[in-house]
């Protein structure tokens, strides 16, 4: 099992591991840890570097089950110690903007109990699809201004490790329309926005509010029957 460092730590920007295997056709790198998010929730992989032996090998893409796919011909041996950096201002947007769609989602459920129905990001912008049957401009606006608030709060962000059975003793912890849990899933990780939103979720997530910066709503779409797609920017 590889050990998952992003998952208590959303800070750490570099690490020590070993690599266990390498798929040179694929070109991937396993390791025994790993800082990399590969993905998921909606949210993209981190991108950086591997380094062993003087030489950098760039990690272009990252996914589940702890694949660091190389860009480059050359790759670190089964057993060589290596450094990895992350792409740290590539992550910490993405941290903000992750931080962003919970505050988003826990003010339109707390204040209008519009479920989500999918979603999606990448650094800086967003867009989240909500359960809506209408959303007139001024509730646009007033939601706006409601999200800014929470980031104004400066409420803290915290992570936490729960066995199954006791994280599905919190009410609403599933916000999205379909549980996307495994069955098999022993664990889960839950991230609570305190005073506004807590939910299960596998991302990284800044410690406070307040680091998310400002979010505006750019865009609203109608994508039918009571589908509402609202898109923001992190400034």
């Amino acid at each position: 099992m590889t050990e998952l460092l992003y998952q208590l730590d959303s800070y750490l920007r570099e690490f020590t591991a070993t690599v266990t295997a390498v798929d040179a056709e694929a070109r991937v790198v396993y390791l025994d840890r790993t800082v990399f998010y590969p993905g998921g929730g909606g949210q993209p992989c981190d991108a950086g570097v591997l380094q062993a032996d003087g030489v950098t090998y760039p990690v272009k893409e990252v996914r589940k089950g702890n694949a660091h796919i190389i860009d480059g011909d050359a790759l670190p041996t089964v057993g060589a110690s290596v450094i990895g950096v992350l792409d740290w201002e590539r992550r910490f947007q993405l941290m903000r903007t992750h931080t962003a769609m919970h505050i988003l989602c826990g003010v339109v459920w707390r204040d209008y109990s519009a479920a989500v129905t999918g979603g999606n990001m990448e650094p800086l912008a967003g867009r989240m699809d909500f359960e809506f049957e209408r959303l007139p401009p001024e509730v646009i606006a007033e939601i706006e201004q409601k999200i800014n608030l929470e980031i104004a709060a400066a409420r803290d962000v915290r992570v936490k490790i729960l066995p199954r059975a006791e994280a599905f003793q919190i009410p609403d912890l599933i916000r999205t329309k379909i549980n996307l849990l495994p069955e098999g899933i022993a664990e889960v990780r839950t991230v609570e926005i305190v005073g506004l939103d807590l939910q299960a979720d596998g991302g990284t997530h800044v410690a406070n509010t307040r680091e998310v910066g400002h979010i505006r709503i750019t865009d609203y779409k109608s994508k039918g029957g009571i589908n509402k797609r609202l898109y923001v920017a992190i400034e």
